[in-house]
């Protein structure tokens, strides 16, 4: 078989093997492939792996030999399934390498929101403390978890594992997920928005959450409330979160992602008032990592076997 990775650079910028993948056949890799260059690079592919490279109808109209679709990812929005599945395709991605980390994450970006441990490091290298006169200070609010209320929306592996560190910090959860299946703690979107003190999001990019968090549910938020979202970005309408950041009508919000990636330089949250934005690093470890091309490998090996595993098409 043979194998093209279009963008690989940040699965592996060197710090890790390829080899689990080059057991599989012969395999090319590509740090970056601009759109127009995909069919070039791909066109002798039997399979493609692609992290963020759009693989849509025109690309495999142009492919006659592709047969699979590796996604070096969990969210497969990037590949157009429908027409993969017309044409008799297999797109694989890969679940759950990444849970630990984007829990991780998760906690990283509100800590930093209710203890401002980057800010008060920065003041203190500054040499604010070496020049003050007691023993201790602090800028805004120190905000305590326990006793919070914390609402997952979406409750896969990361909602729920999201939710466990919650409730070891001493927050109540509550959640929202498609079916409530008769839980207590699902509550529908508007009760959960409106009753957490937290609001994290978990859930996939779909035509029905695509912008659900606007104007009218910040609305609904306390003005004490954080949101964080280490999903996808366009789950979230930006102009409506800067606007309710810069008016206080929410306290802050932590983002690991944004409706465009990298972000242009117009993107409102940039300049947001207490917004901290990391650059799409939840997944990024290099355990996790590791994992993904691993798993990445195995489905290839159950493809290749009749088996194919993981398969969204």
């Amino acid at each position: 078989m043979h194998i093209v990775i279009l963008d690989g650079l940040t699965t592996n910028p060197g710090d890790l093997s390829w080899e689990p993948l080059e057991r599989q056949g012969t395999l090319t890799v590509f740090d970056r492939t601009a759109p127009a260059d995909v069919v070039g690079r791909a066109v002798e592919a039997d399979g493609i792996l692609t992290n963020k490279c759009l693989v849509g109808r025109e690309q495999m109209l142009a492919l006659p030999r592709l047969k699979y679709i590796g996604v070096l990812a969990t969210g497969f929005n990037i590949v157009d399934v429908e027409v993969a599945r017309e044409r008799g395709i297999v797109v694989a991605n890969v679940p759950e390498y990444s849970t630990p980390n984007v829990v991780q994450a998760t906690f990283a970006l509100l800590l930093e929101l209710t203890n401002h441990v980057g800010h008060h490091d920065a003041t203190v290298h500054a040499g604010r403390w070496a020049a003050g006169p007691d023993f201790c200070y602090w800028d805004g609010d120190l905000v305590e978890l326990a006793g919070l209320t914390l609402g997952v929306v979406g409750y896969g592996r990361i909602g729920r594992a999201v939710a466990a560190v919650g409730r070891a910090f001493g927050m109540r959860v509550i959640h929202h997920r498609r079916q409530s299946g008769g839980d207590p703690e699902c509550v529908d979107l508007d009760t959960l928005f409106r009753e957490s003190d937290v609001v994290s999001l978990h859930c996939p990019l779909t035509p029905e959450t695509k912008g659900m968090v606007d104007a009218r549910r910040l609305s609904l938020m306390k003005p004490t409330a954080f949101l964080i979202n280490t999903a996808r970005g366009p789950l979230v309408v930006e102009a409506d979160l800067a606007a309710a950041l810069d008016a206080g009508r929410i306290a802050g919000a932590g983002i690991d992602v944004l409706s465009v990636e990298p972000p242009p330089a117009s993107n409102p949250l940039l300049t947001a008032r207490n917004c901290i934005i990391t650059p799409h690093i939840a997944w990024a470890t290099r355990n996790a990592r590791r994992r993904l091309i691993d798993m990445t490998a195995a489905n290839l090996a159950a493809f290749a076997a009749g088996r194919p595993q993981n398969v969204v098409s």
